[in-house]
């Protein structure tokens, strides 16, 4: 059964020794810092999975992350996803030493494995493995609280700025190690994940390629006022209970930019944080990109206006591709809801696959 692993901290005791005795003493000082450096990390295999787990010293917590893969000995790539919202941990506990993937298993690991060492961040103060009881009916960590909602740990470091500081401490760790090859680095990210992947190309200089899926640049809240006006254009509510709705959400945003508010209430740190429209940071990027949306993905019909910002920049190494009929997980729709049997992600992200591999 997979084991958790914690790092000590070392300590390294400094003595008062001899004039005579300074190159030792020098010779002891380097040896104990590589001894430091080599134990703020720590690998294991995830149970009897296909996952090899890591985790890393950072300045606030351990971070915890894993590849897909179970011997690095093959010099490859690394593919960084950044996964949505919710704090739904890497893998879940079911009982009986049998640990169960819960973030990558939609995709075609065996066809991006032949390509790319994939990795993904266990979200921030959320376990990488979880046991089933801790989690909520939508699969995500509360703990042990009976909560059905996401620990207060969670919501205060869940804001977009940490997730790419996490990130690039990944990458960094990673970067050094011999079975990466660092002369591409490939970065995609999902829904708020893409948003964080956003982030990490503009600010990591590294990253060579940048994969977008159910992307949306905008402020949060202009989507949810965009369904409101919605409703009201086709008819499901008058336009007096659309100003009703649009004012309650207004009245919440203001909420979110109270800083007093965000010290009894940290789930808005998130949406202060999110909020921020990402596609100047987008569209100043040199690097490919590429975008991938359903068509009945409501919160990301402004991709269409995407390449418009691109245009101005002059950018032309981008690829803004419409999937009809499925929705933001890339589920098909049927008779208005998603037919999760069938979902789409394997193609999709293979497609993106494909086209990273071009140049």
């Amino acid at each position: 059964m997979f084991k958790q692993l914690r790092i000590m901290n070392c300590q390294l005791i400094m003595f008062n020794l001899p004039a005579n005795y300074f190159f030792m003493n020098k010779v002891f000082l380097l040896l104990s810092m590589q001894l430091f450096f080599l134990n703020t990390f720590s690998q294991d295999r995830v149970g009897h999975t296909d996952y090899i787990s890591f985790s890393i010293e950072s300045e606030s917590e351990t971070i915890h992350f894993a590849i897909a893969d179970t011997v690095l000995n093959i010099k490859k790539p690394l593919l960084l996803f950044c996964q949505g919202s919710l704090p739904v941990p890497l893998f879940m506990d079911v009982g009986n030493n049998r640990i169960v993937p819960m973030q990558l298993s939609n995709f075609d690991l065996d066809r991006m494995k032949k390509h790319y060492h994939v990795a993904v961040i266990s979200m921030p103060k959320t376990p990488m493995i979880v046991k089933y009881e801790e989690l909520s009916d939508q699969f995500f960590y509360v703990g042990d609280s009976g909560s059905k909602n996401p620990t207060t740990e969670f919501h205060l470091a869940d804001y977009r700025e940490n997730y790419i500081y996490r990130a690039n401490e990944v990458i960094e760790y990673l970067s050094n190690k011999d079975f990466i090859d660092d002369s591409k680095l490939v970065v995609a990210g999902h829904s708020q994940g893409a948003r964080v992947a956003v982030g990490i190309a503009d600010e990591n200089k590294h990253v060579t390629h940048l994969g977008l899926f159910g992307y949306n640049y905008e402020n949060r809240m202009a989507g949810i006022l965009r369904k409101i006006r919605g409703k009201a254009e086709g008819g499901e509510i008058s336009w007096e209970e659309a100003d009703k709705m649009q004012a309650s959400q207004y009245a919440f945003y203001k909420r979110v930019h109270n800083d007093d508010s965000l010290k009894i209430r940290p789930h808005l740190t998130s949406w202060r944080s999110f909020s921020k429209p990402s596609v100047e940071e987008l569209a100043s990027l040199k690097i490919p990109v590429y975008i991938a949306n359903g068509s009945e993905d409501v919160g990301c019909a402004n991709t269409d206006l995407i390449p418009l910002y691109f245009i101005e920049q002059g950018k032309t190494n981008y690829v803004v591709k419409r999937y009809p009929g499925l929705e933001h997980n890339f589920f098909p729709i049927i008779e208005g809801k998603p037919d999760h049997k069938n979902g789409e992600w394997k193609n999709v992200m293979n497609a993106f696959i494909e086209w990273s591999l071009l140049d």
